[in-house]
């Protein structure tokens, strides 16, 4: 029997896939907790691909297919969940990577969060960045932070996420949401006019070029809490992209604005559990004080691991802290920790 898109997303969830992949000549295949799995069905014609594709686009992004070659899109299921989803072409034919987006927003308690991710999501102003490679639930991670400001502060936030992915509701906060492509038209943009919207907070889904990272950090120093994401692999590693994205000229004024707005960094990634039955957040915090800001300004970012390593009392960790300690209580797999670690005392 063919299946449907909307029977394989909701056999997907029922799974617990986190991702769904689908290309010709192969069945489709799931992510779940990590490693990828096929059904047990047919492989994938180009037929099927197309059909799949063309029952879940949006009749407005099917020329920009065409045209462009890839098109993010969101879609949902009543009862099930929502999903965003990456048409595209390979080979001339068609393929999507579908990521499952769960109906209920977890709580930074339900990710098992430190506490320190709650203090800064109460912040009043700054620039707070939450980085890791693709598929390392940075999006969870900001949507939970988005939920706890809407249980505890009374604010107005506004959400630039291209697709729009948990759908919040208005509690002692307002959230509006506003998607890249159909409400405005780039994460710059958006974030310009968002500072005349009379915000408290603006969360940016991506800060990918250097108009939106120069935007985001004068709207930290104009008095706003900014959250954004970056692909990048370490606190320090984010601070020299920012950084880096500008013209050796004004990096040296980059440095100076940096070392005042920035509030915080959270670094993570996902590794799978001792069961094998999920994944765990493992996370490295930076905690912007007087020292990193001093060396910040000075050209001295590599020195601010070890004040990191140092600075537990302050909410401070590296990555490699976070997964030993994990790996002491034994809630993760070693295996998949040990890239993490270095050869000293593993």
């Amino acid at each position: 029997m063919t299946l449907t898109i909307n029977q394989l997303l909701t056999e997907a969830m029922r799974l617990e896939a986190s991702d769904i992949h689908l290309t010709i000549g192969k069945a489709p295949v799931l992510r779940i907790h990590g490693e990828l799995r096929s059904l047990n069905s047919p492989p994938l014609t180009p037929d099927d691909t197309k059909r799949m594709v063309e029952e879940v686009l949006p009749e407005s992004l099917k020329e920009h297919l065409e045209e462009m070659g890839e098109a993010d899109f969101s879609y949902g299921i009543p009862g099930v969940s929502r999903f965003r989803l990456n048409a595209y072409y390979q080979r001339s034919h068609l393929s999507m990577a579908v990521r499952v987006i769960p109906m209920t927003i977890p709580t930074l308690e339900d990710l098992h969060m430190p506490g320190k991710l709650r203090q800064i999501a109460e912040l009043n102003q700054g620039l707070v960045l939450v980085t890791g490679p693709t598929g390392s639930g940075k999006s969870t991670t900001l949507a939970a932070m988005i939920q706890h400001m809407n249980h505890h502060v009374k604010k107005h936030i506004i959400t630039l996420e291209d697709p729009i992915e948990y759908l919040h509701r208005h509690h002692h906060s307002i959230i509006d949401q506003r998607e890249i492509g159909s409400d405005t038209n780039s994460f710059s943009s958006g974030l310009r006019a968002a500072l005349r919207q009379d915000p408290d907070v603006i969360l940016v889904g991506e800060m990918r070029d250097l108009d939106t990272i120069s935007t985001a950090i004068t709207a930290a120093e104009t008095g706003h809490l900014v959250l954004g994401t970056l692909h990048t692999s370490s606190a320090t590693a984010t601070i020299d992209r920012i950084i880096d994205v500008f013209e050796p000229s004004q990096q040296g004024q980059i440095r100076i604005q940096l070392a005042s707005v920035l509030a915080a960094v959270v670094s993570q990634r996902l590794v799978p559990t001792v069961d094998r039955r999920g994944r765990k957040a493992a996370t490295e915090i930076l905690v912007n004080n007087y020292a990193v800001a001093n060396l910040i300004r000075n050209e001295k970012i590599h020195q601010i691991e070890s004040i990191m390593q140092t600075s537990r009392s302050e909410g401070m960790h590296t990555l490699e802290m976070n997964i030993r300690e994990l790996l002491s209580q034994k809630e993760i797999d070693f295996d998949e920790a040990k890239p993490f670690l270095r050869e000293r005392g593993m």
